[in-house]
């Protein structure tokens, strides 16, 4: 080999190593679906989508608060509380009592078995559903309030061992099926209860705005807006106005904060810039997703590093932008799902793309 030819070769790979490093750097990118999902049945219509997850099978749910409009009660009716969706986009499921779910109904997720959890942001419970909708389980009594009166007008107690106040979202550990509640609109605390529904412990309290500004751990600005684990078995928490996610391990002692901040200039942000989380399929979870529901877009950040790498999403009604973006969850293959609120209203995927 010449030196011409080896100094050409050295420079290709060179090439290719820094290509591979600026492809790393920006972050994977994704492109809507419009395709999905498949209408629904006839005379069916969405309220507002206040969550979405995904099973082992990559079945896709969305939690729907039925708050359709007077005019569209006219024509339609609003559709069950819980529908499940397949990878083709085919509603496969639907259930659940309107009179029964969690008010205002917020978040889901699937355990291991595929049961189905949710939460309630104008509600004091959580409950969990089997895949085909029975009640198997309720933490709380629906309508009671851990406050000071017991009403949701009352003022946080952020302490009761069998009531919720306001909660947002759940987790579940696989290995010993601990559920960890974001508890969440009324209170500041993530409430860890057994299988069984029994209290084991709590952790969080309301943060000040020195607090919030220094990112103390365990305190929280205002919404305690989402809860995930990762594969490392680590809780990620939205703390969703202090414009950070909050990383803890299961007895609740802090380990970082990952910011975003895109928001306002000074926290407390009063939208907020993490409203829901979630990580790539891979075993490592390289990428963290972070749903900005201020800025209606999705952040692709560098799990480790907590690195903005790129992103989708933009204000608007068209397939691909958002309108109140709220929970965010990816199924095995990588692709993202984004459920609305408000006007919004709708379910998305965004597919990835080289």
């Amino acid at each position: 080999m010449n030196r011409l030819t080896a100094g050409l070769l050295v420079a290709s790979v060179l090439q290719l190593m820094l290509a591979g490093q600026a492809a790393a750097q920006e972050g994977p990118k994704f492109v809507v679906d419009p395709s999905w999902p498949k209408p629904l049945p006839e005379g069916w219509i969405h309220g507002q989508l206040g969550g979405n997850c995904i099973d082992s099978h990559d079945h896709i749910a969305v939690v729907d608060r039925r708050n359709i409009t007077e005019e569209e009660t006219q024509t339609s009716r609003a559709a069950p509380p819980i529908q499940i969706f397949n990878i083709e986009g085919d509603l496969v499921g639907a259930f659940g009592d309107p009179q029964v779910v969690p008010m205002s109904i917020h978040g889901c997720v699937f355990d291991s078995d595929d049961n189905i959890y949710v939460a309630g942001n104008a509600d004091g419970i959580v409950q969990k559903y089997s895949h085909e909708g029975e009640l198997l389980l309720q933490i709380g009594s629906k309508g009671a309030f851990d406050s000071s009166t017991g009403l949701v007008d009352g003022a946080p107690q952020n302490s009761s061992p069998v009531q919720l106040f306001r909660p947002s979202d759940v987790a579940v550990d696989p290995d010993s099926g601990d559920i960890y509640i974001s508890d969440g609109y009324g209170n500041r605390r993530v409430a860890v209860f057994n299988s069984e529904g029994e209290y084991l412990r709590q952790w969080g309290r309301q943060a000040s705005v020195e607090e919030s500004r220094e990112g103390v751990g365990g305190a929280f600005s205002r919404v305690v807006h989402c809860i995930t684990m990762s594969n490392a078995g680590l809780l990620y928490v939205c703390d969703r106005m202090g414009d950070r996610v909050q990383v803890f391990d299961k007895q609740g002692n802090f380990i970082r904060n990952i910011w975003v901040k895109t928001g306002t200039p000074d926290v407390p942000d009063p939208r907020g810039t993490v409203w829901t989380v979630d990580f790539s399929p891979d075993e490592e979870q390289r990428y963290l997703y972070v749903m900005n529901g201020f800025k209606e877009i999705v952040h692709v950040l560098d799990h480790y590093s907590g690195e903005i790498l790129s992103g989708f999403g933009r204000p608007g009604h068209y397939p691909g932008d958002f309108t109140h973006g709220h929970t965010i969850a990816v199924d095995s293959m990588g692709n993202i799902y984004v459920a609305e609120t408000a006007t919004g209203r709708r379910v998305q995927r965004f597919t990835p793309v080289e």
